[in-house]
């Protein structure tokens, strides 16, 4: 615990030095974080309001960018940086060349950034890019990937239609879960990522993608069947496909899942 702290007061110095060489002689007052909202799932009998197709839906004021230096909380960490890219392209750039993560930088074939409507009014995000998608640089490309295609054509959707990412953008060995600081790193440009699309719904798939996003420990069980909030979008979490190729009995949970998404989103299926 001590050389924990030792380590944090030393990166605490350096960056406060940073900062005073660069002529920053106070640091802003750190806002008070807003309660996670909770939306109770609607009624099976409730009747959803279709969504006219020659209304287009606003996007949410709450997704306008927050500008260069935006702080998030790390656990047990100082607060980091979300990067100040101003596009999507020129965020994909920042991420390809991205070191942070020394052993995934040094495994990887490539960064996988994201593939869609850069003005999804939805996006899926999984945890992260597996073998398939390291070697072809687009998240959901192989077995995983298909199954996920076919849930999108049950619910009248497309990839073209929805955007589609992963919590970090390069493949972790062994296809093994991404680490808790491998997380942290790529949050800097998750954040900014949805930013720049402004979702006004996100589908969780698994249970590293719910838990990091909503910031819990819950498990995926717990997070179905109830609509959360992460900033200004309502999140729908669900198994992961992969999950699903290795327990199918599962699928009519993940449709049940959808049915919900859809009837938030005004669609009738």
């Amino acid at each position: 615990m001590v050389e924990h702290s030792e380590r944090w007061r030393s990166v605490l110095a350096d960056r406060l030095e940073s900062l005073a060489r660069a002529g920053v002689g106070q640091l802003p007052k750190a806002r008070a974080r807003p309660p996670r909202e909770v939306v109770d799932a609607p009624a099976a009998s409730s009747a959803p309001d279709p969504i006219k197709e020659d209304t287009p839906m606003p996007k949410s004021s709450a997704w306008q960018p927050l500008g260069s230096g935006t702080l998030f909380d790390v656990e047990d960490g100082p607060r980091q940086e979300v990067s100040a890219a101003s596009t999507l392209e020129t965020l994909q750039q920042e991420v390809a060349g991205c070191t942070l993560c020394h052993e995934l930088a040094s495994t990887r074939t490539q960064t996988v950034f994201g593939v869609g409507n850069p003005q999804a009014q939805l996006c899926f995000m999984g945890e992260a890019p597996g073998a398939d998608e390291d070697r072809l640089g687009e998240p959901f490309v192989g077995r995983a990937g298909q199954l996920l295609n076919k849930i999108l054509a049950a619910c009248n959707l497309r990839r073209e239609d929805v955007y589609i990412l992963n919590m970090i953008k390069c493949r972790p060995p062994g296809n093994r879960n991404p680490l808790p600081q491998e997380l942290t790193n790529c949050r800097r440009y998750l954040e900014r990522q949805l930013e720049l699309i402004r979702p006004e719904f996100i589908c969780c798939l698994g249970a590293v993608a719910a838990q990091s996003l909503l910031e819990t420990t819950a498990s995926i069980g717990r997070l179905r069947k109830t609509v959360h909030k992460y900033r200004d979008a309502k999140v729908v979490c669900t198994y992961h496909p992969a999950y699903l190729l290795r327990n199918p009995a599962a699928k009519k949970d993940t449709w049940e899942d959808m049915q919900l998404l859809m009837h938030e989103m005004g669609i009738e299926l």
